[in-house]
């Protein structure tokens, strides 16, 4: 319900009726018709009165409405300049929408990392285990622990699958293999080193769990280690003195190799002597065959430096001894010696005789013939006939089946060029009748005692007969002795009473005691007692007999001088 009421400048509306005037229409209500005639005229009364009121009070209080005027005034501009600023802080208000939500993003990150430090702070101690863990290798490797030193590595590889993702993680493991590699060369200088059986086992051990290998190249890498090793050994020998030198080089190789060998197949069980392409059982056969080729040439070349046959024997039993004993692990080489050291022998006779045979020129160019010596009648002889000895006892100590054709061979040849040396000293030589006769009965000494007496004790090193063709090798003096025998048969003709000269002008000093033995007598005078015995000889190409054990004596011939000898000699003539 509405109530129309007249503004005060004249205008009309309709105002809404306040909740406090419900009171004032329920009386008007209750009032009657005459009352409500009389309502209008009470009003405008009421009206006038509240005029008046009012305007006393505006007269009464006008200071008051002066000051509110002003203040309304005051309080319109203080409006107005509040709402230019509400204008600007609208059109400021998206960019600290935007500066609230960059603020939340950079909280949120930094609430972010606050929870990451929080979590690490948590786990701090596990975290520092963690980094520690390549410097702890890094020690375990230098101290020797490589238990501990793969169990971290093992552990460090099961972490890096787990946190794939994480970047400190493949940092760590990267420097943990760098120093697994370290680990890698310490472990391999192990088996570069003398190391026995267990302590190989251990390292292989080790290099089967790092798994840098296959088996193949494990073994590969095995054997290499060693052959270093060994290498390393032989280099360290002094090969200054060759016998020593051998015999150490025999004993490490009958030693190490025998190890070496037994080290593989105890590590390496499942290995075999297949040819098969695709297995790797001839590894260890193809090293050892490398060892003893090299051992062999190492033998060979420092077989040239030995020059006594008992040295020569020695090293030969010793190395026969080392092949007997690598026959247990299938690498006996005996087979292969002689060859070796019949080239060797070989060569120390055939030096020896060719000594002997100078020896003789030297002594023929310097000899005057001449009255006898006091311990010798014929000095070349006898010089070259030790000097034969000395070959020959060189021979004894070592002498192999194979080669005595062909050191029969030379010792003939020897006795063929001592033969043709004293014949060409004959025809390059005047001789006097005295000297001419002395020097036939050198002549018949050389080819009648001191040839002979060589072949037989040729035939005894070996314990047989002499292969020696002795008619052969006194052909260019057969000559010599027909004009000796005719001179003989002569001078017995002339005068029976000289056959006592004769005798004594043919007589040889074999045994510094002016009498002429027979050969046979001079052979056992020069050999040992049991060296009559004729064993059969052996079939393996070192035997030598039995009575080859003691030595032959050579002839008891004083060192002169040969010009003092000259000299000598023109004083006695």
């Amino acid at each position: 319900m509405t109530v129309k009421m007249a503004t005060s400048n004249g205008g009309s509306g309709e105002k809404p009726l306040l909740e406090s005037d419900d009171g004032y229409v329920s009386d008007l209500l209750s009032y009657s018709l005459d009352r409500l005639n009389k309502e209008p005229e009470l009003l405008k009364s009421d009206s006038e009165r509240i005029q008046r009121q009012l305007q006393e009070v505006a007269v009464k209080h006008y200071r008051a409405f002066i000051t509110t005027a002003e203040c309304i005034k005051t309080v319109h501009g203080q409006v107005q300049s509040v709402n230019q600023h509400l204008h600007s802080l609208l059109e400021g208000l998206p960019v600290l929408q935007a500066g609230c939500k960059e603020f939340s993003a950079g909280a949120e990150q930094i609430a972010a990392k606050r929870l990451v430090n929080r979590q690490m702070l948590s786990q701090h101690g596990a975290l520092l285990d963690l980094l520690e863990v390549p410097q702890l290798i890094d020690t375990c490797v230098r101290n020797g622990n490589y238990d501990e030193a793969l169990d971290l590595e093992a552990f460090m590889g099961k972490l890096c699958v787990l946190h794939q993702g994480v970047p400190a993680v493949h940092d760590l493991q990267a420097e943990v293999k760098a120093i697994s590699q370290s680990m890698l060369q310490q472990l391999l200088v192990r088996l570069q080193s003398a190391i026995h059986l267990p302590e190989c086992l251990r390292v292989i051990g080790y290099l089967r769990r790092m798994s840098v290998f296959s088996e193949r190249e494990m073994r590969q890498n095995f054997l290499q280690c060693r052959e270093a090793w060994f290498a390393s050994v032989v280099e360290e020998l002094d090969r200054d003195q060759s016998y020593d030198f051998l015999k150490r080089l025999t004993d490490c190789h009958r030693m190490h190799l025998f190890d070496v060998v037994m080290q593989y197949r105890a590590i390496f069980a499942d290995d075999t002597s297949s040819a098969d392409a695709t297995s790797d059982g001839g590894l260890v056969y193809s090293w050892a065959m490398h060892r003893v080729s090299a051992y062999l040439l190492e033998v060979e070349s420092a077989l040239d430096r030995i020059a006594d046959g008992s040295a020569l024997a020695s090293v030969l039993d010793h190395c026969m001894y080392c092949g007997m004993s690598l026959g247990r692990v299938g690498l006996d080489f005996r087979g292969l010696l002689p060859s070796i050291f019949q080239k060797r022998i070989h060569a120390i006779v055939a030096s020896a005789l060719s000594r002997a045979l100078e020896v003789l020129e030297r002594s023929l160019h310097h000899h005057r013939c001449s009255p006898p010596y006091s311990l010798m009648d014929h000095p070349p002889v006898a010089v070259f006939t030790n000097g034969v000895l000395a070959a020959l006892n060189e021979l004894r100590h070592c002498a192999p089946a194979a080669l005595q054709q062909t050191l029969a061979a030379a010792l003939h040849d020897t006795l063929l060029q001592g033969a043709s040396m004293l014949l060409r000293y004959h025809v390059t030589h005047t001789l006097q009748d005295s000297e001419a006769a002395l020097f036939l009965s050198m002549v018949r000494t050389f080819a009648e005692v001191a040839a002979p007496f060589l072949a037989t004790c040729f035939g005894r090193v070996y314990g047989g007969d002499s292969m020696v063709h002795l008619p052969s090798a006194l052909e260019p003096l057969r000559e010599l002795l027909l004009l000796r025998a005719s001179n003989l048969e002569e001078e017995t003709t002339a005068d029976p009473a000289k056959e006592e000269t004769k005798d004594e002008t043919s007589q040889v000093a074999v045994n510094g005691h002016g009498t002429k033995p027979s050969t046979e007598a001079t052979t056992k005078a020069l050999l040992p007692e049991n060296a009559a015995s004729k064993p059969t000889p052996s079939t393996s190409p070192p035997a030598a007999s039995p009575a080859n054990e003691l030595p032959i004596d050579e002839i008891p011939v004083e060192e002169h001088d040969l010009d003092r000898d000259q000299s000598e000699s023109t004083a006695l003539q």
